[in-house]
């Protein structure tokens, strides 16, 4: 695809990630059109000319806001990058109910909205693109982050569905799994905070511009799930041919993190 031209969507796009796409697609000459829920850090994302809606993209009114007032503007909608998301460290079997399903309608539920609103304008048209930004942790799961990488898992899942439902209309789908990415990412968890030796790690953490390139690329190429970094995929090799190794080190990081707590 070529992205000079295209009116790209991004949710999520105040800070981080979200924000390092709307520099990246803008750079490339797309026209964008960005939501948050802070008014202030979209317009510091968006520059001149981008479109910007505040509000909670988990409800309802704020969605068909967003959507009606890009196709208003610009009279269509190319890509849909779904980058909001929220995280969770705590064990499963005592995390508290609200939280879970809090962080479900974020990662979840909120992008399937999003497409359910896109996606007919995207078929008059027969073209287009959706983004779903998920995570490593929806290729592998981690025990200190397990309902986090079931929602993403979810994600991931649903995004396969959804190309193979889209492709005889012309719409592609394409799933983004970042690792360590360098953002305010921890500071807006709704519990917890990860294990040391994850904390450590942040040494080999991309930038948030490295990730919103990696993904720039994937949608100029069409793919179908871009991995940041690339070495991220010797992680998901790894579990799929050694599980059992896999299962025993992550538990046993995990342990580790239950112990001092």
């Amino acid at each position: 695809m070529q992205v000079d031209g295209k009116v790209v969507l991004i949710t999520g796009s105040s800070e981080g990630i979200g924000a390092a796409c709307a520099t990246a697609f803008r750079q490339r000459g797309a026209r964008l059109s960005l939501t948050a829920r802070s008014q202030a850090g979209l317009e510091a994302a968006g520059g001149a000319g981008a479109l910007v809606t505040a509000g909670d993209i988990t409800e309802e009114q704020v969605r068909r806001s967003v959507v009606n007032r890009t196709i208003e503007r610009f009279g269509a909608i190319d890509i849909l990058i779904n980058n909001a998301g929220m995280g969770m460290y705590a064990p499963s079997w005592r995390a508290a109910m609200p939280d879970v399903r809090r962080m479900f309608e974020l990662n979840l539920f909120a992008p399937l909205a999003m497409a359910q609103l896109v996606v007919p304008h995207m078929r008059e048209r027969h073209s287009g693109t959706i983004v779903n930004v998920g995570s490593i942790a929806g290729k592998v799961t981690l025990p200190w982050f397990t309902m986090y990488s079931a929602s993403k898992y979810a994600l991931g899942s649903w995004t396969d569905g959804l190309r193979m439902e889209l492709k005889p209309y012309g719409i592609h789908c394409m799933t983004v799994c970042p690792g360590y990415v360098k953002t305010e990412f921890q500071r807006h968890v709704l519990a917890g905070r990860p294990p040391e030796k994850v904390l450590q790690g942040k040494r080999f953490a991309i930038t948030a511009a490295q990730c919103a390139r990696a993904i720039l690329r994937g949608v100029e190429r069409n793919a179908r799930t871009v991995v940041t970094p690339a070495t991220g995929w010797l992680f998901v090799m790894a579990e799929r041919l050694l599980p059992s190794f896999v299962d025993s080190r992550m538990a046993a990081i995990n342990r580790e993190t239950e112990s001092a707590g």
